[in-house]
């Protein structure tokens, strides 16, 4: 437990830091989703669409540290790859 009010501000600092990357990591779970979804629907338009809007908040996510930038690469590369396969 945190003894010097330097180490409990630190702790509060690092709580309300992690509920913000959480949303920002649940937010882009979302966006993946509805690609997956359009993907799953064979709507290739949709996903399509779905994938231009979800690229620049992959990399924000990767640039912010959320996530890995290997990582965002790598869900990038997979859904374009799935789209195209349609």
């Amino acid at each position: 437990m945190a003894n010097t009010a330097q180490s409990k501000k630190r702790a509060r600092q690092a709580e309300t830091r992690r509920e913000a990357n959480m949303a920002q990591r649940s937010n882009l779970r979302t966006y993946v989703k509805k690609i997956i979804k359009a993907i799953e629907a064979k709507d290739k338009n949709l996903a399509q669409d779905a994938f231009k809007t979800a690229q620049p908040i992959i990399d924000r996510m990767a640039n912010k540290r959320i996530i890995h930038r290997n990582k965002a690469a790598r869900i990038k590369s997979r859904l374009n790859a799935h789209i195209k396969a349609l």
